[in-house]
């Protein structure tokens, strides 16, 4: 049997989990929850569940768990350090700024509004720190847009068999579809950024892959960090546009393609990565804790 409390006192440090006043046995509880999760019921032998806790992001797990627990100083800091990349992750599934509500509600849920037996129902519960936290965000903004996406279409009234808009057939699920989707998403996605000013693809590159703030980016290119979110904005609607074009021509696509497309690889962030085609900072490393300003919320 595992002794958790051995395993949380050793990890603590590592975690930094007095940062957050998250006690021994609250991370303990972390751990083994997660353990839980990835070994699916099977007892791990001592080998294998050195590795995994090992390979587990602990500083983003220890501070989930006090979020979980209704830190006020981890919830602050959360907020402060990653609204950004859940507003970012929400224009990339929706550039017009449909998602923002998603991620906005996702708010209470993470905080924990209501309780149950007097555990707070944190969604913070299910982070269990295989991924990074920001990672983990972006799927979850992503999941809940799919989601409400089709519970939109359920609910919508279906067309009569003798109209021109009758469905002929039931679509194929989409989960069975997501591989022709990424691989025409790669495709469009690349041609596009390929296409793009020099200038355009070098601010994309910065916010995307680097994750620069606006005022950096504005320091290196020489404008305001207004005028590169306005670029910025500007180039997201041209790319959206012109990907979609390239999914209706080259592709075949039709309107509920390509929304289940974009929503569908946006679930599976894994499948797209802008970095290897967006043109790099020379020199510049990924900006650390500091990178996030909580007042820009584009």
């Amino acid at each position: 049997m595992t002794n958790w409390a051995a395993r949380a006192a050793e990890l603590s440090g590592e975690a930094g989990a007095a940062r957050w006043g998250l006690a021994e046995a609250a991370l303990a509880a972390v751990l083994e929850r997660s353990a839980a999760k990835a070994f699916a019921g099977r007892v791990p032998s001592p080998g294998e569940l050195d590795r995994y806790l090992k390979s587990l992001h602990l500083q983003d797990l220890a501070l989930a768990g006090a979020c979980a627990q209704g830190n006020e100083a981890a919830w602050d800091h959360f907020v402060a350090e990653f609204r950004p990349a859940l507003y970012r992750a929400a224009d990339a599934v929706a550039p017009g700024g449909g998602a923002r509500e998603v991620a906005d509600a996702l708010y209470g849920e993470l905080f924990g509004t209501q309780e149950r037996e007097g555990d707070r129902q944190s969604l913070f519960r299910y982070f269990h720190g295989r991924s990074s936290l920001s990672t983990w965000l972006r799927s979850l903004v992503a999941q809940r847009y799919v989601d409400r996406i089709r519970e939109v279409r359920r609910l919508e009234p279906l067309p009569e068999d003798s109209s021109a808009g009758a469905l002929a057939a039931l679509p194929a699920p989409p989960d069975s579809d997501r591989p022709r989707f990424a691989a025409a998403m790669r495709l469009a996605l690349g041609a596009t950024i390929a296409a793009l000013a020099p200038k355009d693809r070098l601010r994309l590159g910065c916010y995307y892959a680097q994750e620069m703030t606006l005022a950096q980016i504005g320091r290196l290119t020489g404008d305001h960090e207004a005028t590169v979110s306005r670029h910025l904005a500007r180039t997201r609607r041209e790319l959206r546009s012109a990907v979609e074009r390239g999914l209706r021509d080259q592709h075949q696509f039709g309107d509920r393609e390509i929304s289940e497309c974009f929503a569908s690889v946006s679930v599976d962030t894994g499948s797209i990565d802008l970095g290897e085609w967006l043109d790099p900072v020379e020199g510049r490393k990924k900006p650390g804790a500091d990178r996030s300003n909580p007042e820009d919320p584009s």
